[in-house]
């Protein structure tokens, strides 16, 4: 969307990539992420200060300045409560159907805490750290998260125009549309828009730098408790830089043959994104669910403890994990067809089968749980 906005727009002949343009894009970055991740702790920790400020000062930037630029913004009264559904370009017209489907963008914002969870045992009194670094990200998700969809949404010009195909940015990316319109209705030219769309890129990097960071620490952990075919492989760990090598380009592997569908099926790509999203939020029910159902008297608290609201935060959590799973397992697009479909539920019961026989047919015989970290050598 940048290189189209730059080289003249839709309307002005810019260029527009192709399938296979941004899937070798899409190839480069996953390569480049997985080289970052090879490197030394202390230059990964280095890179996430850097992506920190990025995301701090950037998405001020974008929340406060694109408002003040935009010469007609909308009232609070649209923002807060003009409801649309898009039924042109979705086919949806249920209101309560769309209010069940916006989860799902929501989802995809606090996907934060999830790489504070996984790397708490890389940080000194995890058992402390590790809660208050998965809160906080919470906290400047949920802010941060909230500020930027009201400027895009106080910022819309035409609503109709963002989803038409015909216009700037040939309808395929709305908030793209949103700030283009803003700059260009000011200053008539697309150089804000693209420098603002560079800040939002810079935090799509940084993301996927740490989705790539979270995605080796969990094939690392799976690994050390030889929970995953050749284990010894995935687990050792490189004896200067103190990183799970292997386990990065097994996930850079992975992500690059699950781009693939790009392609020509794009259906698949959306549901294999979907599963993957309902794997790594409903991995967070089962001792959400434990925890629940664990008599009292079982329960050892450590040192971060919520108390008697414990119980209730836990039921909350267990719920909200069931409706977001469930959503991501609804069609998105009406009518049905073979291109819209939403292929997540087959996916997802494929997937579940082949674990259950793994399970029942091999890994029972030998999967004895997670290992402590005291109990294993780096490469055993």
């Amino acid at each position: 969307m940048i290189i189209l906005l730059a080289t003249g727009t839709n309307k002005g002949g810019g260029y527009f990539a192709s399938k296979g343009v941004f899937l070798c894009m899409y190839m480069a970055l996953i390569i480049i992420w997985a080289a970052l991740n090879t490197f030394a702790l202390q230059v990964i920790a280095y890179l996430n200060i850097i992506s920190i400020w990025w995301q701090v000062i950037g998405g001020l930037l974008v929340t406060i300045l694109l408002p003040l630029v935009a010469q007609s913004t909308q009232p609070a009264s649209y923002v807060f409560t003009h409801f649309e559904t898009s039924p042109e370009s979705t086919g949806i017209s249920s209101a309560p159907y769309a209010v069940i489907l916006s989860v799902l963008l929501s989802i995809y914002s606090l996907y934060g805490y999830d790489a504070a969870a996984h790397l708490t045992e890389e940080t000194k009194d995890a058992d402390r750290t590790g809660p208050v670094a998965i809160l906080s990200s919470l906290g400047i998700i949920s802010v941060f998260g909230w500020a930027y969809y009201l400027a895009l949404t106080f910022s819309i010009r035409d609503l109709d125009y963002l989803y038409n195909t015909d216009n700037e940015t040939a309808g395929a990316l709305v908030p793209a549309q949103i700030i283009y319109d803003a700059f260009y209705g000011k200053f008539h030219n697309s150089t804000g828009a693209v420098v603002f769309l560079c800040i939002i890129w810079g935090s799509y990097f940084f993301c996927g730098l740490s989705v790539t960071t979270t995605a080796a620490r969990v094939v690392y952990a799976l690994s050390r408790d030889k929970g995953i075919p050749f284990s010894p492989i995935w687990r050792k760990v490189h004896p200067r830089s103190k990183v799970p090598t292997n386990a990065v380009w097994l996930c850079a592997a992975i992500g690059l043959l699950l781009g693939l569908p790009i392609l020509k099926l794009d259906v698949v790509f959306t549901a294999i994104i979907s599963v993957s999203t309902i794997g790594w939020v409903g991995g967070y029910a089962i001792p959400i669910l434990a925890r629940l159902v664990m008599a009292e008297e079982n329960f050892k608290p450590g040192p971060f403890y919520l108390g008697r609201a414990s119980r209730t935060v836990c039921l909350v959590a267990f719920l909200w994990i069931c409706y977001a799973c469930s959503a991501f397992l609804l069609p998105t697009f009406y009518p049905l067809r073979w291109k819209t479909f939403n292929y997540a539920p087959v996916a997802l019961t494929f997937v579940l089968t082949l674990i259950m026989l793994w399970w029942v047919l091999d890994a029972r015989k030998w999967f004895k749980g997670p290992v402590r970290n005291i109990d294993v050598q780096d490469g055993n």
